[in-house]
């Protein structure tokens, strides 16, 4: 046997990731805390910005708009302006795109599961908040809807840009690094916090609507993580708003939570 003769050896073969494990956008995203800290640090001051622009519209240009109007006007505009930053951070700083970088996209699989989803998760958190006696409170929501432009305005916004601009922050921009740091649910149920928090003004921070909000964030944390789609939690955040303004509409209750 010749001495240069190598017996050929079969090279070892990495395993296959198994199906389970989180989509590669939520493990590994390029962004990191201090972006976090800068896109998030924004957003009261864009709020702000946009509130007084729009009073100073109508001082300017007194029109006649409902309180409805006027509400929706300047969270659209201070939406507009937020997003409008994280879009020039991550050209500028990453030379990314939006949306993909947000994993916004239609899911290969799971899109009806998610719209579904929505429904569930409305009866299933209607249902604990009345095991946990979750008081009725008069939340500031109900002002809007004085007549029926301000009604459809508010669903509108409440199915539309509402679920979108909190779930491109939350679940596409907070959650993957979240998740990155404590793994799966960690980065679920902690990304779940400061949604319900968001909303704490909305309840007067009652623990319990807090602690049903953490909850359908977390559910809706859950359709980002299985799907790997931003636009799927968003699709089934808006079909949970959907019920819960149905049913406003409907029977004329509060919207709670």
């Amino acid at each position: 046997m010749s001495a240069d003769f190598e017996p050929m050896v079969p090279k070892p073969r990495l395993p296959e990731p198994p199906e389970a494990e989180p989509p590669s956008s939520l493990s590994y995203p390029f962004w990191n805390y201090e972006d976090l800290a800068l896109f998030f640090g924004l957003g009261l001051p864009c709020l702000v910005l946009a509130l007084v622009g729009v009073e100073v519209v109508l001082w300017a240009f007194p029109f006649k708009l409902s309180k409805a109007v006027q509400v929706l006007s300047a969270q659209f505009i201070g939406y507009g302006l937020w997003f409008t930053a994280l879009v020039v951070l991550l050209r500028i700083r990453y030379e990314a795109p939006f949306w993909q970088s947000l994993a916004w996209k239609i899911p290969k699989r799971g899109i009806w599961s998610s719209l579904v989803q929505g429904p569930l998760i409305a009866f299933l958190v209607a249902w604990l908040g009345l095991a946990l006696r979750t008081p009725n409170i008069d939340i500031p929501f109900k002002d809007l809807l004085s007549d029926q432009l301000s009604i459809t305005l508010t669903g509108i916004f409440a199915i539309t840009v509402g679920p979108v601009c909190e779930e491109l922050a939350f679940r596409g921009f907070l959650m993957p690094v979240l998740m990155r740091t404590f793994g799966g649910w960690g980065g679920i149920l902690i990304t779940a916090l400061p949604f319900a928090l968001l909303h704490g003004p909305q309840y007067s921070w009652s623990w319990r609507h807090l602690l049903l909000l953490v909850l359908a964030g977390a559910a809706f944390g859950r359709v980002r993580l299985i799907t790997g789609s931003t636009a799927a939690a968003a699709l089934t955040h808006a079909a949970y708003n959907l019920t819960f303004f149905s049913a406003l509409v409907a029977q004329g209750k509060d919207w709670q939570p």
